[in-house]
């Protein structure tokens, strides 16, 4: 037997390579993919643009929980730095709720000097993806086409993916205090979250809320 045929790869040995290659593709896509995530976290784009859409979370009979209030202050922030003329609450709600998350949202701000005018409440969907697509026909009804997207930092890769995926010329200014960023393993565990939540949309572009606990409390 000659040495090419000694070195010759068997049908095992093609398979363990095969098996291999395919791992590093996906653990090079995973990697990548909370990559950005955190990447975009870290982006805080200010540009005007025609709405501030603050993406809903959990409320308690009109009274926005502690993450939820967190993004409507910063909602807040940008509008009184004169980013958008209109903010945009998104959410709706569970069925024994009296409100949903996107008046609970919008009277926060009422409360706190935005004139009613300056609020547009679209208590429709019940994860982020539907969320958006309610959002994103309001908007285009309106004739406005770019949106300044306000959540917590993990959040924003994946919902700045789904709203240009629905039309919408939208960039990220997320929320930089609250319980989700408060210690370096909620931000860990978060990040994970949102890298399966992400991918999985990629692949099937259905909503994954709940599939991986995305939804906000």
């Amino acid at each position: 037997m000659s040495t090419a045929e000694r070195t010759k790869p068997t049908r095992a040995n093609w398979v363990r390579r095969i098996v291999a290659g395919t791992l590093l593709v996906v653990l090079a896509v995973i990697g990548g993919t909370a990559f950005r995530v955190w990447q975009v976290a870290r982006d805080d784009v200010r540009d005007q643009a025609d709405v501030i859409v603050v993406l809903g979370a959990a409320q308690y009979n009109g009274r926005p929980s502690e993450i939820f209030e967190s993004r409507l202050a910063k909602a807040k922030a940008l509008y009184d730095q004169g980013v958008a003329k209109t903010i945009v609450t998104a959410g709706g709600k569970r069925a024994d709720d009296n409100f949903t998350e996107a008046q609970a949202g919008a009277l926060w701000l009422r409360k706190r000097g935005v004139p009613v005018s300056a609020t547009l409440p679209v208590g429709e969907g019940s994860d982020t993806l539907r969320s958006l697509k309610a959002v994103a026909e309001q908007v285009r009804k309106r004739g406005w086409k770019t949106a300044v997207l306000v959540s917590d930092p993990w959040h924003s890769f994946r919902a700045r993916t789904m709203a240009g995926d629905l039309g919408l010329d939208a960039w990220t200014s997320p929320t930089h205090s609250g319980p989700i960023v408060r210690t370096r393993e909620t931000q860990a565990h978060y990040i994970v979250r949102e890298t399966g939540a992400l991918l999985y949309y990629r692949l099937t572009k259905s909503p994954a809320d709940a599939l991986f606990g995305t939804g906000e409390v």
